[in-house]
């Protein structure tokens, strides 16, 4: 899939927003990919991860033994990831306000697992889950991503694979150019302001 293709996929489900949006990291942008949207239908959600998937090195597929993902995000990317690899899906979760894995879900300790995410911007989310599936026994050999928002500059500290990356400025609140300013800021994610 190329990168007008995954792009089309965002259009088409109208989850290519342009405005003032608060991203889960804090900071600001003038776009935002809205990933649930483009993940609500199973076909699309299907596609992307299949996509995602393929461009995984082969030798790393066949070590990758579970997908897991931070919620909320992540889930439904992650669940899609897990089925084009063909292996188990879970995800950890901030009951407390830091990422666990919880639900009955266990690691096999040393497990090799993927980390997904839906979108990637400062890496911290990926950071975070990474360490919590650590904790739980796993071991990350890679992170995915449906979007890269970074542009390549996230470092989430093991190799990783977006489908996409794009160079979206993100800005500090008290940072903002003029044009962004005049607009009013709105949260899309899944994270509370």
């Amino acid at each position: 899939m190329t990168e007008d293709e995954v792009l089309a996929e965002f259009r088409a489900a109208d989850a290519l927003l342009e405005g003032h949006f608060i991203l889960s990291s804090g900071l600001r942008s003038s776009r935002y990919l809205q990933c649930a949207r483009v993940l609500m239908d199973p076909a699309r959600g299907a596609r992307l991860a299949e996509a995602l998937a393929a461009r995984l090195p082969a030798d790393l597929r066949a070590r990758i033994t579970a997908v897991v993902s931070p919620a909320m995000g992540g889930v439904i990317a992650g669940h899609e990831m897990a089925r084009a690899l063909g292996v188990e899906a879970m995800f950890v979760e901030r009951p407390t306000g830091s990422f666990e894995l919880r639900r009955g879900f266990r690691l096999r300790e040393g497990q090799e697992v993927l980390m997904m995410e839906d979108v990637v911007t400062t890496g911290l989310s990926s950071r975070e889950a990474i360490k919590a599936i650590e904790a739980a026994g796993g071991r990350v050999v890679a992170g995915a991503a449906l979007v890269d928002r970074s542009n390549g500059t996230a470092d989430i500290g093991v190799p990783f694979f977006p489908l996409i990356r794009l160079a979206v400025p993100s800005y500090q609140p008290d940072a903002l150019p003029p044009e962004l300013a005049a607009i009013p800021a709105i949260k899309p994610g899944s994270r509370a302001a």
